[in-house]
């Protein structure tokens, strides 16, 4: 036989995906609307959970108070004010705070003064599930049973205790933004419990804060009047030492310096007097008698400097005669000449005045010179009781050094008890007049509402989770999904052509009528408006009774198609295969067949599904001989063949226990001569021979039958049969992937159809096409 591969038939090229790498929102939009009733029945699901929730769930109610911490409050009673916080001292305080309220002695406090140790909602709860199967379990088996018995005061403290523990559990403290603000909410069952326990615990912070600050004032006061006592003892003891050490050293002192120090300093400034003094004595006297050393004669010119230095009136009045003799003696030598009496007698009156003049010098330098010796003997007097009193200071320097050291101490006590004495009157005054750095800003009042749970949100959220769970669910099933659904799908993963969609009959699909209702309800109403599968004989002839329906367009396709891939072969030998068991080639064989004699071809269907030959079921009566005998030569071929009388439709059945025993398995009959020849006298009697063939997947007839057959048509259930397996298969089949003709995929969900289809896609458009179609 021809095993020639078909040119059109051969593998197509990948289609190309469009779609977005990273998400696309065509097949997201695809995989919502056909997994919605998923999504609605998990949402309408937990939207029931959460009612049933809400319907048995306890109603909580919460009441709050709002505490604010001011240390503004106490800047009356306090003489200073204090210094501004720091951002992070004062986020440590407002934690401190909080924990404060959280601690277990606070909640104590409250227990007592709301008196709630004997309260039934904290004693006594309601208990949870786990708790009374605990309690079951205690009771019958004895492992949680009590122990020794207590006292009545040891239980009426564990409530109290208990209490306490329940109201740190129900408590919640927190700062409310980045304020100085402490919001203080307690949630119970009970509404009025809630507020008295919100208000208690405000109260209870005001007065735990009081009894601190009493507390506190309390101590430092003691300690404070006890530090005062001794460090005034010391202070007094310290005085009294450096009285005693000035007394014993004689460091009497006057204006805060000692006499010692003070006579030194007067004795100082004596001697730079006294030099002073010396000095210009000693420079007088210089002057003068370096004037005496230079003679008489010089005299009157030396009495002019000495005039500008020394104050004297008898050498002022002795150089003024001097000058008027000297012109009057001028005047007359002029008039008269130098050797006149009169110029004679002037000249010796001017020397005597020159005498009387140097003598007068003479005079004055004794005086300078008896000053200067008393400048000098003074100031040698005054160095002298310098360094008396120096040496007495230098005594008086060292014991000062001790001394010192003790008014440094006796200071030192002093300062220090006069500290602790002004902060003793501060913790007095203070205690007298404790003050809380905190005030309540928001009482805590009566919830008229339950707080929880919060029905709106609940069913929001249980809304929200089930659309979660519903869409992870959904997720999981279209990771699951592994048939084809597409025609799309079968150029890109099988690399055939697809020849169209077979739609589900028989049934009633997503609570839609059963398509061909109208066809099939004149004739079996009964099955038809059940839920029951279409009698196969029904299903063998659908192309016939609904010439105009879905069903047998898709058949003329698959004959279209069969026309120009075989077109060179007069006589077509195709046969129909499937996959696997169930997925309807025996109907489209049978229909197909019944098409192509419908149109005026002369074709031979032949049952050739030796282990299942469910077509051959379907005549009656029942055949004697078909397809076995035939290909044995038991009979001629021609007398086993059941002709249709209405269509003249050839059928060649298949007797189910043909099979002689000269064959072991039945791919040896399709192997045999004897199917050659049956073939052969079949392309010379009909224009087409359809065979239709067992599932190539579990047997091997389709692959011994590939040898005779001109081409195949792929039946494949829609998104049932697994790409992968076909795909494996046709990859293993050789022979049979050469000659496929085409892809046919049955058992279509038209109403679901369109949800798997791309945006753009022909299938999105199925329900346009309908107006064509009569089913």
């Amino acid at each position: 036989m021809n095993q020639r591969s078909l040119p059109l038939s051969r593998s197509l090229p990948h289609t190309i995906d469009s779609s977005d790498a990273f998400i696309d929102l065509d097949r997201l939009f695809s995989a919502i609307q056909r997994r919605y009733k998923t999504l609605v029945f998990f949402t309408i699901a937990a939207i029931l959970c959460g009612a049933a929730y809400l319907a048995f769930a306890t109603p909580l109610y919460t009441s709050m108070t709002q505490v604010l911490i001011d240390d503004s409050l106490s800047r009356y009673a306090e003489e200073q004010e204090s210094s501004a916080q720091t951002g992070q001292q004062l986020d440590t305080r407002i934690a401190s705070t909080v924990e404060i309220l959280k601690s277990g002695k606070l909640a104590l406090r409250v227990v007592d003064q709301a008196d709630l140790s004997d309260n039934e909602l904290l004693t006594n709860p309601p208990r949870s599930l786990m708790a009374t199967v605990k309690g079951w379990v205690a009771a019958v088996s004895g492992v949680f049973a009590k122990g020794a018995r207590v006292s009545e005061d040891d239980l009426a403290n564990a409530r109290r205790q208990k209490a306490a523990a329940m109201l740190q559990q129900s408590l919640r403290v927190e700062r409310v933004s980045r304020s100085s603000v402490v919001s203080i909410a307690f949630t119970s069952p009970d509404p009025r419990l809630s507020a008295l326990v919100a208000r208690t615990y405000a109260d209870a912070y005001l007065s735990d804060q009081l009894s601190a600050n009493f507390e506190a004032s309390e101590r430092a006061s003691e300690w404070l009047q006890e530090r005062i006592d001794d460090l005034g003892k010391r202070a007094q003891t310290a005085a009294m030492e450096v009285e005693t050490y000035k007394r014993d050293n004689n460091l009497t002192s006057t204006r805060g310096a000692l006499m010692s120090e003070q006579q030194l300093a007067d004795l100082n400034s004596q001697l730079i007097i006294a030099q002073a003094d010396a000095a210009s004595a000693s420079a007088r006297y210089d002057q003068l008698n370096s004037i005496i050393q230079t003679g008489p004669e010089k005299a009157v010119e030396n009495s002019v400097l000495t005039a500008k230095e020394i104050d004297n009136s008898a050498i002022q009045e002795l150089r003024s005669r001097y000058g008027a003799v000297s012109k009057r003696e001028q005047d007359v030598t002029q008039n008269f000449g130098a050797d006149h009496p009169q110029a004679v007698a002037l000249r010796a009156e001017k020397l005597d005045l020159s005498r009387q003049i140097f003598r007068e010098l003479q005079q004055m330098t004794a005086t300078y010179r008896n000053e200067y010796e008393v400048a000098r003997s003074r100031e040698q007097s005054l160095r002298d009781s310098i360094d008396r009193v120096a040496g007495r200071n230098s005594d008086a320097n060292e014991a000062q050094v001790k001394l010192r050291e003790l008014e440094q101490k006796a200071t030192t006590l002093k300062a220090v008890y006069e500290s602790y004495l002004n902060r003793y009157e501060q913790a007095s005054q203070q205690r007298s007049f404790p003050i809380a750095k905190a005030r309540v800003i928001s009482e805590a009042g009566l919830p008229v509402s339950p707080s929880s749970p919060k029905k709106t949100m609940i069913l929001a959220l249980s809304a929200v989770l089930g659309m979660m769970a519903g869409g992870a669910f959904a997720f999981v099933q279209e990771m699951r999904e592994r048939g084809l659904r597409l025609e799309s799908d079968v150029r890109s993963q099988l690399r055939h052509r697809s020849l169209g969609y077979l739609p589900l009959i028989g049934r009633k699909t997503a609570g839609q009528r059963s398509p061909f209702g109208r066809l099939f309800r004149r004739k079996r109403r009964e099955d038809v408006e059940s839920d029951e599968p279409m009698p196969l004989e029904q299903m063998t002839r659908i192309v016939r009774d609904a010439p105009q329906s879905t069903f047998a367009e898709t058949l003329r396709n698959a004959k279209l198609a069969c026309e120009m891939l075989l077109q060179k072969r007069p006589n077509k030998v195709i046969g129909i295969i499937s996959a696997a068991p169930g997925e309807g080639n025996t109907t489209f064989a049978a229909n197909f067949a019944l098409l192509l004699a419908s149109a005026g071809k002369r074709t031979l269907l032949v049952d050739a599904d030796l282990r299942n030959p469910s077509l051959s079921r379907m005549l009656k009566p029942a055949p004697k001989a078909g397809l076995v005998e035939a290909v044995l030569g038991d009979v001629p071929w021609a007398s086993a063949i059941k002709i249709d009388q209405q269509t003249r439709l050839a059928i060649l059945p298949n007797v189910p226990d043909g099979a002689t025993e000269q064959f072991h398995y039945t791919n040896e009959i399709f192997a045999s001569p004897g199917m050659g020849t049956l073939m052969e006298n079949a392309r010379k009697t009909f224009d087409y021979t359809i065979v239709d063939l067992a599932p190539f997947g579990p047997v091997v007839d389709a692959k011994a039958f590939a040898q005779h057959a001109d081409g195949f048509i792929l039946v494949l259930e829609w998104g049932k049969t697994p790409s992968r397996l076909v795909r494996d298969i046709l990859e293993a089949e050789i022979d049979i992937n050469s000659k496929v003709l085409g892809v046919v995929l049955n058992k279509t969900d038209m109403e679901q159809l369109p949800a798997y289809g791309d945006s753009g896609g022909s299938e999105k458009f199925r329900k346009n096409y309908t107006r064509y179609y009569v089913e």
